[in-house]
């Protein structure tokens, strides 16, 4: 009712030209006929056909299930319309073949054909109606609003409703013109009210059971020809004409206009007058709402957020593309870190202000927040946000509440956009739910370039006098991939991130915080190390400006010590001289990201030595999760031996997680579909057809049928290998692909069996729906539901047809073919054509099986294939995606590989976390890492939020209570559902021991 209630009302959008009113009264108009007729002989006449019909309606809801990932919230619109209208014309294709469809009543070629002519010829006609509209505006005959062209898919649809009325109107009172000496009269016309109530005065109850007097008196009275062509003389040779009946011999041929042709006009008619009046005097019959003003209120009522990225699609192809062109070009050519350091002010690198901060020094104490990969989907990453920019977190520890201030200096670690940087990405991805989650000052303009950093704001003389939230940042690896042009443009040369203050000049970065703590932002690029430049700086610090009893915390993007466990390998060499030659036992803390998981290892005493006390991984900030269990092996770094403290998600709840791609693959990432069945399509493309397939339906058990199947599945494969050509080259491709798809930290061997099994099971795979499919059109020739016509049957019926029921004495077909140099009737023709597409792979298969592949022309055997494609992808798609999906489980759980392809599939947008420090008075470090296990899907406007923004002296939002714009729709919101999920303090007192408390 409240769908109904806000189309009634005038500010109802208007984006489809009224075709949703008119749908609703054609699906009225549909039930009323259909309950009009006898429903007891169509049942009966159903039961006696039950058998095909069962087999059918299997067939439509395997079609339905599985060619649409079961068209959930997550799949794109496009991508779900575009299945629902290409499982339509599969169904349809194959409907009217079905038997016995005329004895129940229903001819779905006609309908069929007759929709196919209507809509075609509508589409045409309302074009040209539109060219010419838009041609009288050029001149200045019209007003200025007719330069508004209407959507393409306005008109679509409107041309499939008046379609669907005109079939219905046809099904069910034909083409019939009646003739004028049975022309009702004004006194004999059919009243509605004197149907509704009987002689005995009776209520229209009694006569529900005679509702089909009444569809008879709708086809002959209400929609009743207009007239006869003779009324109209400049029609007469523009119209079509009705079927004449009447009782006996008729005295010449129908003069009266088709009511079909009337219904048709009618509503073509209405569309144009309706345009008309709109574009002309901006004024429609729904007084719309222009666009604009649409999308506008719906930005004020949601945000416009992006979802995650889906990485098995064609966007993967594009980062790896970009991601080659990095390290080809850039890195060892062309490095930004080399142009910033030619760039410096000073060669003093301890004065160096462009990378050394340090107005934060003379604090008593502070509270910092640390967080990395945020620009993923826009839910994950501005649920994330919206807790960094609370002005207090209330959080329960240890059984107690306790009150977590904001952060007065944000640390990023990188990856700031997905899939790969550009201006899009960073707006959309990163900087929109960052500006949502606490707004820039008001004088902020986005274009606006920062020529002379730090621009503080009005009022403050210097950055110590600032007391609002500064951020600095390092880039990741997918933000180098253009090589640090866009990080560059968006973090070096802008002052605002939302709330958020942007001192940073360059990449890198050192902070001197309170308390002798320091904090060393490393710029790792695609070499998952430091320059020398960056070297030289840091080292230039650790010898004369960090004292012998301060604490330094090493910021990296990548965490090497679990990477180089799990891949077997050693990097970041000049990153550990830095911290184990000159930092010296003095590096309390490493922090990174990159992967999308917390864990937190700390030193287990011993008496060697310590480097590095406590290793913290968190790259919850937005991008899809990573599993913790692949690396729940690890103990070794650099000597020192280390134990998990703290993991999230647990172990056991991430390998479970696992298990989505078995169930949640195909639902995830359906983009996959059009590269797993035009795969699967190529494996068995040599197979095509099938014509020895007899000995396996002549054998009269199942037992029997069965052993034939799989011997001529092991008959196929063998001969993949060893005739065909297109196939055995897509298998040994595939097979190549598969191997290298392993990674390569496993033995040659171990690479070459798990590739092989892999494409084992993809093969045959293929090779089982092949057969399926070829004995589901021997069985349909057998039965003669195929092969029964020929080539264009449904254009040659439907012509005879129309000869028969339409009559043209004025020559209309015949000019109309002339004046479009044969067009017409060749669209129409190749039109239905696409609807024979079972006819056209049984013919055209009996044929290559008779006389052989040379008999045949290439442009029937392209028809042959495009038409078995057709159906073998629907089949093969969801194969394809449970067993790749099936592939990644038995890997990352068994194996402990792909934990990167198994979970960016999954796209899971939950299990997001941050990381908050206290730097307390007396030079202790207490961390606490707060995480939300469910992220928000739907968001409302905040009222908190709307009251302050009505306040005028609170001009920067970090002043704000409420500094968020949207909160979530549904309980429990992140702000009160953020728990603490690891929590330890680091003595400031230099030692080589841990000194934790958790």
């Amino acid at each position: 009712m409240k769908r109904v209630r806000t189309i009634l009302t005038h500010t109802y959008p208007y984006p489809h030209e009224h075709s949703r009113h008119i749908m609703t009264a054609v699906i009225i108009a549909c039930l009323f006929f259909i309950s009009s007729d006898n429903m007891h002989t169509l049942i009966h006449k159903l039961d006696n056909n039950i058998k095909w019909w069962s087999m059918y309606v299997c067939l439509i809801g395997f079609f339905y299930f599985f060619s649409s990932p079961f068209l959930g919230r997550t799949i794109q619109p496009s991508y779900s319309n575009f299945n629902r209208w290409y499982v339509a014309w599969i169904c349809f294709a194959s409907l009217y073949h079905l038997p016995s469809f005329q004895s129940m009543g229903v001819d779905m070629r006609m309908n069929l054909s007759l929709f196919l002519t209507i809509y075609f010829s509508s589409v045409l006609f309302i074009i040209a109606f539109h060219i010419v509209f838009i041609g009288l505006w050029y001149i200045g005959l019209v007003a200025r609003m007719a330069g508004t062209r209407p959507g393409i898919w306005t008109i679509f649809q409107n041309c499939t409703v008046i379609s669907i009325a005109c079939c219905v109107f046809y099904s069910h009172c034909g083409n019939r013109a009646v003739h004028k000496s049975k022309s009702f009269g004004r006194n004999s016309d059919p009243n509605l009210l004197a149907f509704l109530e009987n002689e005995k005065g009776t209520t229209w109850i009694s006569n529900f059971l005679r509702m089909n007097e009444l569809k008879d008196q709708i086809c002959s009275s209400w929609f009743a020809p207009v007239g006869s062509a003779s009324d109209y003389p400049l029609l007469s040779k523009w119209v079509i004409y009705g079927e004449l009946v009447c009782s006996g011999s008729c005295a010449g041929p129908s003069d009266e206009i088709s009511p079909l042709y009337s219904l048709w006009a009618t509503f073509v008619g209405l569309y144009i007058a309706n345009f008309v009046v709109e574009r002309s005097t901006g004024w429609a019959l729904t007084h719309p709402s222009t666009v604009l003003e649409e999308e506008k209120l719906k930005r004020q009522m949601k945000p416009d957020f992006l979802d995650m990225v889906p990485w098995t699609s064609a966007d993967l192809f594009k980062t790896a593309f970009d991601l080659m062109v990095s390290v080809t070009l850039f890195v060892g050519r062309f490095d930004m870190r080399m142009m910033q350091a030619a760039m410096k002010r000073t060669t003093d690198e301890t004065r160096n202000d462009d990378l050394l901060y340090d107005y934060w020094n003379e604090r008593e104490d502070l509270w910092f927040d640390f967080v990395a990969d945020t620009g993923d989907g826009g839910n994950s990453s501005y649920t994330v946000a919206r807790l960094l920019a609370q002005p207090s977190i209330q959080t329960v520890i240890g059984g107690s509440m306790h009150t977590l201030p904001r952060g007065d200096l944000l640390l990023i670690g990188g990856d700031l956009a997905y899939p790969n940087p550009s201006s899009f990405t960073y707006e959309k991805r990163f900087f929109c739910p960052y500006e949502y989650a606490l707004q820039p000052p008001p004088w902020y303009r986005a274009e606006h370039i920062a020529l002379d950093k730090p621009e503080v704001p009005d009022g403050v003389s210097n950055m110590k006098d600032y007391d609002g939230p500064q951020c600095f940042i390092i880039p990741g690896n997918h933000d180098w991939f253009d090589g640090l042009h866009t990080f560059m443009r968006y973090i070096c040369h802008k002052s605002w991130l939302g709330g958020w203050f942007l001192p940073q000049k360059k990449s890198y970065f050192a902070l001197q915080l309170p308390q002798g703590w320091w904090i060393f932002g490393l710029d790792l690029a695609l070499h998952g190390d430091i320059d020398v430049y960056q070297f030289k700086f840091f080292a230039e610090l650790c010898r004369n400006k960090i004292g012998e009893n301060d604490s330094v915390i090493v910021m990296t993007h990548e965490p090497n010590w679990l990477l180089d466990w799990y891949w077997k390998e050693t990097t970041g060499k000049n990153v550990s001289h830095l911290i184990q030659d000159y930092l010296n036992g003095r590096c309390k803390l490493r922090l990174a990201g990159d992967l999308h998981h917390f864990m937190r290892h700390s030193a287990i005493k011993s008496d060697n030595p310590t480097s590095v006390q406590h290793l913290l991984v968190n790259g919850c900030g937005g991008a899809f999760l990573h599993p913790t269990h692949v690396f729940k092996n690890f103990e070794q770094f650099s000597g020192t031996t280390y134990e998990c403290k703290a993991a999230y998600p647990s172990y056991d709840d991430s390998s479970g997680i696992a298990l989505g791609n078995i169930l949640k693959f195909r639902k995830k990432n359906w983009q996959f579909d059009i590269i797993g069945g035009f795969i699967y399509f190529i494996l068995v493309f040599s197979m095509f057809p099938q014509c020895n397939l007899g000995h396996i339906l002549n054998e009269e058990t199942w037992s029997g049928r069965l052993g034939r199947f799989s011997s001529t599945i092991w008959t196929a494969l063998l001969y993949i290998f060893e005739h065909s050509y297109i196939s055995s080259v897509g298998s040994l491709t595939l097979l190549l692909a598969s191997y290298s798809f392993v990674p390569s930290k496993l033995s040659r061997r171990k690479r070459a069996i798990i590739g092989g099994m892999h494409v084992l099971a993809h093969l045959t795979a293929a090779l089982l729906l092949m057969l399926l499919l070829e004995l589901g059109i021997e069985i349909c020739i057998r039965n003669h539901l195929l092969a029964t016509s020929g080539y264009h049957t449904l254009y040659d019926w439907y012509r005879s047809m129309e000869s028969e029921h339409f009559p043209d004495p004025t020559g209309l077909r015949a000019r109309m073919e002339q004046w479009t140099l044969g067009l017409y009737p060749a669209c129409i023709k190749y039109l239905m054509s696409a609807f024979d597409v079972p006819e056209v792979m049984a013919v055209t298969r009996i044929n290559i099986c008779k006389n052989g592949m040379m008999s045949l022309s290439r442009s029937v055997l392209m028809m042959y294939y495009t038409s078995v494609f057709i159906y073998f992808w629907i089949f093969s798609t969801p194969v394809v995606s449970l067993i790749f999906g099936s592939y990644l489980y038995i890997c990352i759980n068994w194996f402990h590989i792909h934990f990167d392809e198994a979970f960016s599939s999954l796209r899971i947008a939950n299990y997001k976390s941050f990381t908050r420090f206290h730097i307390k008075k007396d030079g202790d470090l207490e961390i606490f890492t707060l995480a939300v296990d469910k992220v928000p899907k739907e968001w409302k406007l905040d009222p908190k939020w709307e009251g302050d923004e009505r306040r005028p002296h609170d001009q920067l939002s970090h002043h704000r209570k409420n500094p968020s714009k949207w909160r979530s729709a549904s309980s429990p919101d992140p702000v009160r559902s953020v728990r603490v999920v690891d929590h330890f303090t680091i003595a400031r007192t230099r030692t080589s021991d841990p000194n934790t408390t958790t």
